[in-house]
């Protein structure tokens, strides 16, 4: 009987033993400095938990190299209390390293592995001013390509700036590139925390119509990426109309477009609201007038013309209107195209200004 009750309080004891104990869990195993410059330190402050309901004591924190300093909350931590761990890296070393610190405490996994890593480099860019836009682990530039106008058998181009702030290297692919654009990217293998560029080439040939082409190419962020809005960057392309072949007298009694603004200052607007004017188109010249192409760069712009066809001396007019409550749910902006057969200005570009104003509460 004796030997049952002596048994019986031993696992009693035991059993609150086990119960009664301080668990330590930190915000983060592995913490990654990226890329950073030699001689400098950097330290990072890892938050301990006690998840147990008995106080957690650190009595110790180790490193894997005499390279990294630690230092801990020295007072017991309370159960669903917190403390701190602190590791600083001296950065003397070039190159990549991972250093693991060691917390003993009295807690029931009495030993915690917690790490550091990262990459130390002599020089190192902080691309964020420079390189205003983010896909993915790259830093570009610009996200909208708008190639100057051009005519057909023209072969211009454009660039875009673009880093690499990952750790790893990047193989710079576009993709979705129609037949009228080429890209070449250099270097076409991006290392970590190195800068190059993309130079697309635009085929005029190839464009189908005249006036303004646009498309959506993408950049893939890792090997196998699929397209969506994250990785976008738009491009415009303008086609005009050739007058190479015209003769001194086709020149001397060509038709000449005049318009009565090309600047519209559409006001102030509600999100929802709505706005119209209008422009007198006039031609001067000596021939038909033909208005070829009218195009708008942006869905919330729409343009309604009286006639496309104007006689020396007559004139039509041009309405132009534009929805608030579409600007904010729409890319591009607010200009309209027009693409016309007078020598001397065969694109005319009309530019709308507007405010949206915040609706009453």
């Amino acid at each position: 009987m004796k030997r049952f009750l002596l048994l019986t309080y031993s696992l009693f004891f035991l059993s609150l033993t086990v119960w009664s104990q301080a668990r330590i869990s930190t915000n983060v195993d592995v913490y990654d400095f990226g890329i950073i410059p030699r001689n400098k330190p950097v330290t990072k402050d890892f938050t301990v938990t006690n998840t147990g309901n008995k106080p957690l004591v650190i009595s110790d924190v180790t490193a894997s190299c005499a390279c990294t300093a630690t230092g801990w909350t020295k007072h017991p931590i309370a159960p669903g209390d917190t403390g701190t761990v602190s590791a600083t890296f001296d950065a003397k070393a070039m190159g990549r390293f991972y250093k693991t610190i060691n917390i003993y405490s009295n807690a029931a996994n009495s030993v915690k592995y917690i790490a550091i890593k990262g990459e130390v480099a002599l020089d190192v860019v902080n691309y964020k001013k420079e390189l205003a836009f983010e896909i993915g682990p790259m830093r570009l530039d610009k996200k909208y390509i708008e190639f100057p106008p051009a005519n057909s058998g023209e072969m211009p181009t454009a660039e875009i700036q673009i880093a690499n702030t990952s750790d790893k290297s990047i193989e710079v692919t576009l993709m979705h590139l129609p037949p009228y654009l080429k890209a070449e990217a250099k270097p076409k293998v991006l290392y970590r925390g190195r800068k190059g560029k993309i130079t697309l080439t635009l085929d005029t040939k190839l464009l189908k119509e005249l006036g303004l082409t646009q498309t959506p190419i993408y950049l893939a962020r890792y090997a196998g990426d699929k397209v969506s809005p994250d990785n976008e960057i738009d491009v415009s392309a303008i086609l005009l109309p050739g007058f190479s072949g015209m003769t001194a007298f086709q020149s001397d009694n060509a038709p000449k477009i005049k318009l009565s603004s090309t600047n519209l200052n559409m006001g102030e607007l509600l999100p929802k609201g709505k706005a119209s004017q209008t422009i007198l188109i006039t031609n001067t010249g000596k021939s038909r007038l033909e208005i070829k192409k009218l195009q708008v760069f942006n869905s919330a712009v729409g343009v309604g013309l009286s006639k496309k066809s104007i006689l020396p001396g007559q004139s039509t007019k041009l309405k132009v209107d534009l929805s608030a409550k579409w600007l904010k749910k729409t890319k591009g902006e607010t200009k309209v195209l027009m693409i016309t057969n007078d020598p001397a200005n065969p694109m005319v570009m009309i530019n709308l200004k507007v405010k949206i104003k915040e609706e009453a509460k």
